[in-house]
């Protein structure tokens, strides 16, 4: 109750309409989880120099990475609240929310190439997940990537029989905790900022994340294998408080948008080799034996994780998985 009161504090002042304050810099607290020098924290903070170069300083973009203000399970609702005015959240974050749409973005293997993605979240398909977000205050602006995800433990893991009996994070979605299932894993759901220490004490006993993430939280530290399976892909969806930004003066929105636009070119480009980076320096730290699938280990984890499609149709709508296996095949075509 106590956090709910601060933040109702905070968006009874944050929601005031910017035109009331036209003297000041309009204020745009752009919270996040992750550190700064992963995609996601250096795509935001390309945000904020754009920004505020764009609108001759009539806007100023202040950036909480890490965790610093607000944790996964308290930001959605300090948003829509409008105590912050800007976010972005992992796509799996939407599910929770009641837009279980996005959990198509969890699914195993549904995006053999970032070229599948691309076309999706750049496309119709991803625009209109984007609207789908307006009725819960929020006005969707961009996808940001951040790669492919491996799987991380104390022991190998070289086939999908190795994961049985793990406790292993995820984030709070359906999707998620189906494929842990599926492996016969043990899913734990537990924020962001708490799994460094969970896997220091053995709370869990592995994860799974894109290598930034992995190697910028220290993970490798406190897991001593790392098998690059690949197996799904975790994004963000930049977002902002829908009667925030419909308030703001339209030249400023202007270029908002177009500071938008150029820092996503930015972050999608700069993800893989932070990915690449990150996984170098994993390797080099001694600390983490890193493995890479045969291919004939990688037909098993598919084989063993792409059924998770079918079993999450009635949740996600099968005419939406459809869509994007489709979007797939017409690129293999091509």
């Amino acid at each position: 109750m106590k956090l709910k009161t601060l933040i109702l504090a905070l968006a009874s002042a944050a929601l005031i309409s910017p035109i009331a304050f036209a003297q000041a810099p309009i204020v745009i607290k752009f919270s996040h989880v992750v550190a700064k020098d992963t995609p996601k924290g250096k795509a935001a903070d390309r945000f904020k120099e754009l920004a505020e170069k764009n609108t001759k300083g009539r806007v100023k973009v202040e950036v909480y990475p890490n965790s610093t203000l607000y944790k996964d399970k308290e930001e959605m609702e300090a948003l829509q609240l409008g105590a912050v005015q800007m976010l972005a959240p992992s796509l799996a974050k939407f599910g929770p929310l009641g837009v279980r749409e996005f959990e198509v973005f969890d699914l195993p293997y549904i995006f053999p190439s970032k070229d599948v993605l691309y076309r999706v979240t750049e496309g119709p398909i991803g625009k209109s997940l984007l609207k789908k977000l307006e009725p819960k205050g929020i006005t969707g602006l961009a996808y940001w990537d951040n790669g492919f995800k491996v799987m991380s433990a104390n022991t190998p893991l070289h086939s999908p029989a190795d994961m049985k009996g793990l406790k292993m994070r995820i984030q709070s979605s359906k999707v998620l905790d189906a494929q842990m299932r599926t492996l016969g894993a043990n899913p734990q759901v537990m924020a962001f900022s708490e799994v460094y220490q969970a896997l220091q004490t053995g709370v869990v006993d592995g994860t799974e994340n894109p290598p930034s993430n992995l190697y910028t939280q220290k993970m490798h530290e406190v897991q001593k294998h790392v098998s690059m399976t690949n197996h799904g892909y975790l994004g963000y969806a930049v977002i902002v408080n829908k009667k925030f930004w419909d308030g703001l003066p339209a030249d400023i929105r202007t270029e908002l948008e177009a500071a938008m636009k150029e820092s996503t070119r930015y972050a999608n480009a700069i993800a893989q080799q932070e990915n690449d980076k990150a996984m170098a320096a994993v390797k080099a730290s001694g600390k983490t034996t890193v493995y890479t699938l045969s291919g004939k280990e990688q037909v098993e984890w598919r084989k063993a994780l792409v059924p998770v499609q079918k079993q999450m149709e009635s949740r996600i709508g099968k005419e939406l998985i459809s869509s994007i296996n489709k979007e797939s095949a017409a690129l293999l075509l091509k």
